[in-house]
């Protein structure tokens, strides 16, 4: 019968801790159970929870020059119309098209094409460009914003105003960008939200008067 080991001694049991030698593995340290890594919300788990964002504004507006964008690649996601463009408010009204006659002569109207955008960032707008009037004139301005409307179908471009060219430089990424995201909103709803508070429908209309100098 062997002697018990004198305590401090090594022994050949590997479970013999903390009087062996042997000792156990080192562990992984715990995650930082606030490493801002594992508390990220992602997309998959809005996804998974149903989430759907409201879309409760649509800007009309011309893109920013440092965006890049793309146009909606189905036709009925764009519209030729017409409207009131007030430059000093940065406002432009729908016309309801039984008032067209009637407006043909104030500067201020003018026929537009309603083509629905998105930026990068995923903001939704209506870029109202301007379209030949009654001489089927176009200016170089209105010809580029077309032409770089019907480029982002199928890219995405960037706008820039050039004021020695009289036109805007059109710019195409070069990088492999996803495609956006599109709401699945119809045009029309888009419309209405983009236009809320902003169609004339009636000669007695406020805007109306007031170019009219009734009020």
């Amino acid at each position: 019968m062997s002697n018990p080991p004198t305590p401090g001694q090594p022994t050949n049991d590997p479970t013999d801790f903390p009087f062996g030698t042997n000792v156990p593995p080192p562990t992984d340290p715990k995650p930082d159970p606030f490493d801002p890594a594992s508390l990220r919300l992602s997309g998959e788990f809005t996804a998974a929870q149903g989430v759907k964002k409201a879309m409760l504004t649509v800007p009309i507006r011309k893109p920013e020059k440092s965006w890049w964008v793309r146009t909606h690649p189905a036709e009925e996601y764009r519209l030729q119309t017409a409207v009131i463009e007030l430059k000093e408010d940065r406002e432009t009204y729908l016309v309801q098209q039984s008032l067209w006659a009637d407006l043909s002569t104030e500067s201020t109207f003018s026929p537009r094409m309603l083509v629905t955008a998105i930026n990068r960032q995923g903001v939704v707008f209506l870029w109202p460009i301007r379209l030949p009037g009654p001489d089927r004139k176009l200016d170089d301005w209105s010809q580029s914003a077309l032409e770089a409307a019907n480029l982002a179908r199928e890219g995405w471009v960037r706008v820039a105003a050039n004021m020695s060219l009289g036109a805007y430089d059109v710019f195409q990424a070069t990088g492999n960008i996803p495609d956006p995201d599109w709401p699945d909103a119809p045009f029309k709803d888009l419309l209405r939200i983009g236009f809320r508070g902003k169609l004339i429908d009636s000669m007695d209309h406020p805007v109306l008067r007031r170019l009219r100098g009734e009020v």
